[in-house]
């Protein structure tokens, strides 16, 4: 894969939200667990095809729960995002706002290393509110712009920089990491070398 998406990422309608009887709640959770399993091994490229085998369900069942990559690979990271989610909430109480920035930007990076082609996916999606991505990157951006500007206030952080470019740094580095995997102090170089960027002074 290069993108991460299906050739039906994008033409999928999203479903109508309801409440799912019970047989639908084994399927769908059995989906999510054998997605888990699959991206940990092959990657966000994982065939979804084989998803669905693995849940002993036909592709049909995938897509009526997910109607494409992106939606199964935003569920699949929802604990993750919450996690960092609290974690950028118990930083804004950290006395250093420019190492409680830094703190979750490595978190960041640490959690789309865990999945190969996460940050590939993730920066790509970035720009398309369409994306089922979006669920995650919009509450994502909104915390880091709440460590971000907190920051800028201290004066620690320089007032040009988005929260939007840096996350997309954060990506890059995530990636570069990806692809080096015989460097495994690459991504704390090259987020050293972005903070040394947009420090103030």
């Amino acid at each position: 894969m290069t993108t991460g998406m299906d050739q039906t990422d994008r033409a999928r309608p999203a479903p109508s939200v309801r409440p799912m009887r019970a047989d639908a709640r084994r399927n769908y959770e059995r989906l999510l667990t054998q997605a888990r399993a699959a991206f940990a091994e092959h990657g966000t490229g994982a065939s979804l095809e084989d998803v669905a085998r693995r849940a002993g369900v036909g592709i049909g069942t995938l897509y009526r729960h997910f109607p494409n990559r992106h939606a199964l690979m935003s569920a699949v990271f929802e604990d993750a995002v919450n996690d960092l989610l609290a974690r950028s909430r118990a930083l804004l109480a950290d006395p250093q706002p420019c190492s409680a920035l830094v703190a979750w930007l490595r978190d960041i990076i640490t959690h789309a290393g865990e999945y190969r082609g996460l940050s590939r996916a993730l920066m790509s999606a970035s720009h398309d509110a369409s994306s089922a991505l979006s669920r995650c990157s919009t509450p994502m951006r909104e915390a880091g712009q709440a460590l971000l500007s907190r920051a800028q206030r201290a004066g620690a952080v320089r007032a040009d920089v988005s929260i939007g470019d840096l996350l997309q740094l954060t990506n890059a580095i995530a990636l570069a990491a990806e692809e080096t995997p015989d460097d495994p102090e690459l991504a704390d170089r090259l987020l050293r070398l972005t903070l040394r960027g947009i420090t103030a002074g």
